[in-house]
């Protein structure tokens, strides 16, 4: 960390944006010396203004108004709210601020899903930092009266490490796109639990949408949205970085951008839980479709685990289904998926993105695709099929419109369509909330001959045509 004074930059010799930073640490302290320290170090890490967008802040909760509870989670809290000030902005973001809870207002309760904690939604008055003002020697702000979310751990008032593990995770990789901001931190004045102030998701979570919104999807759109997804999760990745939690719930539809979100289960790629923790070798935390089959035999969390989530995932936008929807979510799936019970299309879909499916959900990790592979695969079938840049010969392309014409022509007992959804009934015991699970004595995992020797699905329609 570059050493500063008040006056000039000891990286820059100026008076840059980390100087003005400083300047005004003596104005505002969140009561931890931890949170401060970690908030300070990120907007001294700012300079100028080719700098990318990276910035936290403290939030005075004063400045948070209009909270509206959104869902209940023994875990950590999340409010929707308005931020008055607005967030920092531009060449200024790659730093934390503290943002004070006076400055948040309009606090509203939304639903109780029983997940991690409380979820709410309300207003920030002064919204974010878009510039340096040096008429006024004060920052500029941008969108005031923004609408984000509140998250905060029980509890957190004696800032437990799982709540500076979060917040310094998801710092780590909050210059992504495709990762819901962080803006900054703020504190609850009546619990004195610390609270994340992030992005609210105005149309929720990727399975909400494709719930009312799946019909109204093209080919086109489910593979930018999976293109959105992997590019949130080779950011991740790429600092060495698990998510551990990946799943559909966990995947929000932010305006045009399809985002990854709760970093809280986050670690490095060098995490090693039997040594950090007791008795977890039978015991994990997350949504049981989604989880790697060498996972729930208690094996270590690596990249990989993730990989099977993201094609646990991509069955799903494509379907527009949730996995194992129409079974008890319980010791017997997981022996299924140990033994090699993957879900299935009642749908054609075209040869090559089941296959790559397939690869991801492979029994053996090490057969796994690479993420880089995945984002590359999909941002090449987005442009051969976006009509900017429209190949009409690609094989993609055949396979989408020979997909088309099929399922045009068949009737699906199982599926019931509707305007723009889908419906579906789901079993009493499915469950697609984060849990704490533990299966003993599951076999080893394995490939179904089945599943990965027979046709790319259930249905028995071959594609004509190259394949790969």
């Amino acid at each position: 960390m570059v050493v500063l004074d008040f006056n000039k930059c000891g990286k820059c010799d100026v008076t840059c944006n980390s100087i003005h930073f400083q300047r005004n640490f003596k104005n505002w302290t969140s009561g931890n010396n931890n949170i401060d320290k970690f908030i300070q170090d990120t907007q001294l890490s700012v300079h100028n203004d080719s700098e990318p967008s990276h910035t936290l802040e403290w939030i005075p909760y004063d400045r948070l108004y209009d909270i509206e509870y959104i869902t209940d989670d023994n875990k950590f809290e999340a409010y929707r709210i308005n931020w008055i000030n607005e967030c920092i902005h531009g060449w200024v973001k790659e730093a934390l601020k503290w943002i004070p809870y006076d400055s948040i207002y309009d606090i509203k309760y939304i639903t109780d899903d029983n997940k991690f904690g409380k979820v709410y939604k309300a207003k920030w008055i002064d919204g974010y930092i878009d510039k340096w003002g040096y008429y006024n020697k004060n920052w500029k702000r941008k969108d005031q009266d923004m609408v984000v979310a509140l998250k905060s751990l029980d509890n957190s008032k004696n800032v437990t490490l799982e709540f500076m593990n979060e917040i310094a995770l998801h710092y780590k990789v909050n210059l992504s796109k495709c990762i819901i901001k962080f803006y900054g931190i703020t504190q609850d004045p009546e619990t004195q639990d610390y609270i994340m102030v992030l992005d609210y998701a105005e149309n929720g979570s990727l399975r909400n949408y494709l719930d009312t919104s799946h019909n109204e999807l093209s080919w086109i759109d489910k593979i930018n949205y999976l293109h959105s997804i992997a590019h949130g999760l080779k950011d991740i990745h790429e600092n060495e970085l698990i998510h551990r939690d990946l799943h559909i719930g966990n995947i929000l539809r932010l305006k045009d951008l399809t985002c990854i979100t709760d970093m809280g289960l986050c670690k490095p790629a060098d995490y090693n839980a039997s040594i950090n923790t007791k008795n977890t070798k039978h015991s994990v935390h997350g949504v049981l479709p989604y989880i790697a089959p060498e996972i729930l035999r208690g094996q270590k969390y690596t990249k990989a685990a993730d990989i099977y989530s993201f094609g646990i995932i991509m069955y799903e936008v494509i379907s527009g289904l949730p996995p194992y929807y129409d079974e008890g979510h319980d010791i017997n799936l997981a022996i299924k998926i140990c033994k090699g019970v993957r879900p299935r299309f009642n749908i054609k879909v075209p040869q090559l993105i089941v296959c790559l499916i397939k690869r991801c959900l492979d029994a053996n990790q090490l057969d796994r695709p690479k993420i880089e592979e995945i984002k590359e695969i999909l941002s090449r079938w987005y442009r051969e099929s976006c009509s900017k840049y429209h190949h009409y010969n690609a094989t993609i392309n055949k396979q989408i419109k020979e997909a088309e014409n099929i399922n045009n022509s068949l009737q699906t007992s199982s599926l019931i369509s509707t305007n723009l959804g889908v419906s579906y009934e789901t079993h009493s015991e499915a469950i697609y909330t984060s849990r704490l699970l533990g299966f003993r004595n599951l076999p080893e995992p394995k490939n179904s001959e089945d599943y990965y020797e027979q046709n790319d699905n259930i249905i028995s329609v071959k594609f004509s045509g190259i394949y790969w």
